[in-house]
């Protein structure tokens, strides 16, 4: 592991962040009591410090003695991009080519729980379903970010389970909100891996597994929307600033797409997994059971 995977974990009743190595987690939160959480670390530009900084530390805690948070704990905006693959979006039988600008809707931050948690199916419906989907990270902030500038912008990559409840994602006639922010039906993390250069995202696979079985795989050369443009029309119409989360779309291969649909069960157990990024994992519990 390396010292750059930067998390924010629960440890002895308190929330704190550093990094996540092969000797155990560095606590780099003791170490900056000037930065309270990894959102204003990655407001003052230094998040690559710290990744480097860490590589001089000695491990405070053992890795099985912290629970994972999501690794920004108070983002202001957490914006998800709909339909950004070519399979998914032939999935929908519409006839339709694909659209000229990105679907968009936005989700609560009580909708996500950090890596190792477990999803909670709620008891209003059994349809709890998965999408995998590389996350970037706002750095820079701004309005009308070019295209060519919009690279600059991000501060970090990470990954999500955009766990949705399907039935609920029809309720009304024009919305997907209701289904996609059931508390904790989604997850974030593990942590984040600072943003270097455009080949870290350019042509990555990303791969979702339910009790290992690969249900999702395609590479982030064949989205719709690049990141780049993506980071351009969202602010077009918002300004984007330092922390926000972007869930840039998920591949083809969700449970609702088989024949029968094959929804989460408690049990199960989701990997969502990118290059160069990491593994994002969660299990699945009733609500009930809690």
């Amino acid at each position: 592991m390396s010292a750059g995977r930067l998390a924010t974990f629960t440890v002895n009743g308190k929330t704190r962040y550093g990094a996540v190595t092969g000797k155990g987690v560095i606590d780099l939160s003791a170490r900056h009591p000037e930065w309270p959480t990894l959102r204003e670390v990655i407001e003052a530009g230094a998040l690559r410090q710290l990744a480097e900084e860490a590589n001089s530390c000695p491990a405070d805690f053992a890795l099985d003695a912290i629970a994972y948070d999501i690794p920004i704990p108070a983002p202001e905006k957490i914006i998800c991009v709909g339909v950004n693959y070519p399979d998914r979006n032939e999935e929908y039988k519409d006839g339709q080519a694909a659209p000229s600008n990105p679907s968009l809707f936005i989700r609560f931050v009580s909708s996500f729980v950090g890596h190792g948690a477990a999803l909670v199916r709620p008891p209003e419906s059994p349809q709890l379903d998965y999408e995998g989907e590389i996350v970037i990270v706002i750095g820079k902030g701004g309005r009308r970010i070019a295209e060519t500038d919009a690279l600059g912008h991000i501060a970090a990559l990470s990954l999500c389970n955009e766990g949705t409840i399907r039935d609920w994602v029809r309720h009304a006639k024009f919305n997907v909100t209701q289904g996609k922010n059931f508390d904790r039906t989604g997850s974030i993390g593990p942590w984040l891996v600072p943003f270097t250069d455009e080949a870290q995202i350019a042509d990555i696979a990303l791969t979702t597994r339910v009790n290992g079985e690969v249900r999702q795989q395609d590479r982030t050369g064949r989205m719709i929307f690049s990141f780049r443009k993506i980071i351009n029309y969202i602010s077009t119409f918002t300004t984007l600033v330092p922390g926000d989360i972007i869930v840039t779309g998920t591949p083809t291969g969700a449970g609702a797409r088989f024949d029968p649909p094959v929804w989460l069960k408690p049990g199960d157990v989701i990997e969502v997994e990118a290059d160069g990024i990491g593994v994002l994992r969660n299990g699945v519990i009733d609500e009930a059971a809690q």
